[in-house]
């Protein structure tokens, strides 16, 4: 009698079945671009605690607004080189598939006759969406954009945002703040310059502010006419200065104890990275760095020194940089004469990490730590 198999013998098991482990979830991605008169930037970032992390960057010189001072127009030049910084932009937002993001531009297509129009052709040709935001706005993201750097003790603050196109100046009083509570009370007017009272704690109170329609670019085209390198430079500092007349700080001597001033541009960190001998850009050594007014003043000496030739090459200041130093130079030893202070704190940072602060902060996705 033939044996019966058993049943299902010789039969292939059936695998048994794990489910897969879900890969974790990723923070949502937050993306801000900032088209300024000289430079089209833009960083993408996921949050992290009570502050971000960059997933991806981009910078270039475009010079959207070189011949603006003389014709009040973009140049088609201008505007072919911008719309291809901002398509390899459109690109990088794709590939992250962002979909929270801010995209503004500033002073020099606030001012251009034909402003409009560029931000239709940039709608037309690369799929983003622009918004030309006010000189107030400005202001503000810049304040929110320094508050990591406000030292505890500082009662007396001014934020100093040196642009192509303009420049920002916020004066802030924050002698009603805890010292604990004084970045956070700053982050607060995200929402604007009377917000932050209330039940979220203490106010940061804007005394005054101003928005001066001379940037790195623009007053340097004011002067291109004159010659001499050094009467040139004294030129555009002095009339800087005269430009803050109506800002009311400007008005009445300020104690240097308990006052800080930060500086956030192109213009400060070149100079913190000349005054540091860097060859090659370290955000991380220039980024929260404090300059005495003495080491900023013999920067823009040897500067002035080295003569437009040596300032092409020097490798400190850099090829993007060179043309425009000596007027960012003038606006900040203009101000540094306004206010005598000990110290400017220098931040690598401006329009793009305020943007991502506020965007972040709307949503609830920053988490709130005590300051040390």
């Amino acid at each position: 009698m033939t044996p019966k198999r058993p049943e299902g013998a010789g039969a292939v098991p059936k695998p048994v079945e794990s489910p897969a482990p879900k890969p974790p979830s990723r923070p949502p991605l937050y993306a801000a671009l900032d088209l300024g008169t000289n430079s089209c930037r833009m960083l993408i970032a996921e949050p992290r605690g009570s502050q971000f992390r960059v997933i991806d960057s981009f910078s270039k010189s475009v010079q959207l607004g070189a011949g603006l001072e003389k014709t009040g127009q973009l140049s088609r030049a201008s505007i072919g080189r911008t719309i291809q910084a901002l398509r390899v932009c459109q690109q990088k937002l794709k590939r992250h598939k962002v979909t929270s993001m801010r995209l503004v531009a500033t002073e020099a297509c606030r001012r251009a006759g034909n402003g409009a129009s560029f931000m239709a052709r940039v709608r037309r040709e690369t799929g983003l969406s622009l918004d030309v935001i006010s000189p107030l706005e400005e202001a503000q993201l810049a304040v929110v954009s320094c508050a990591p750097l406000v030292a505890p003790e500082t009662d007396q603050l001014l934020v100093v945002d040196i642009g192509g196109g303009s420049t920002e100046l916020v004066w802030i009083d924050l002698t009603d703040v805890p010292p604990g509570d004084r970045r956070r009370a700053i982050m607060r007017l995200h929402g604007g310059f009377n917000a932050g009272s209330g039940g979220d704690g203490p106010r940061a109170r804007v005394v005054d502010w101003i928005s001066v329609p001379l940037g790195v670019a623009t007053l340097r085209d004011q002067f291109h006419d004159v010659e001499d390198d050094a009467a040139r430079f004294a030129l555009m500092s002095w009339f800087f200065e005269e430009n803050l007349m109506e800002f009311a700080p400007y008005k009445s001597e300020q104690s240097r104890k308990g006052f800080q001033i930060v500086g956030t541009s192109g213009t400060v960190t070149t100079v913190a990275a000349s005054h540091l001998n860097l060859k090659r850009y370290d955000r991380n050594r220039v980024d929260g760095l404090r300059m005495t007014s003495d080491e900023i003043d013999k920067v823009i000496r040897s500067y002035l020194a080295l003569g437009p030739d040596g300032r092409r090459n020097d490798p400190r200041i850099g090829l993007d940089r060179h043309a425009l130093i000596m007027s960012g130079a003038a606006i900040l030893q203009a101000l540094l004469r306004c206010w005598p202070t000990d110290r400017l704190s220098v931040a690598d940072r401006g329009l793009r990490e305020g943007m991502l602060y506020a965007q972040m902060s709307a949503d609830g996705v920053l988490s709130v730590e005590e300051d040390a």
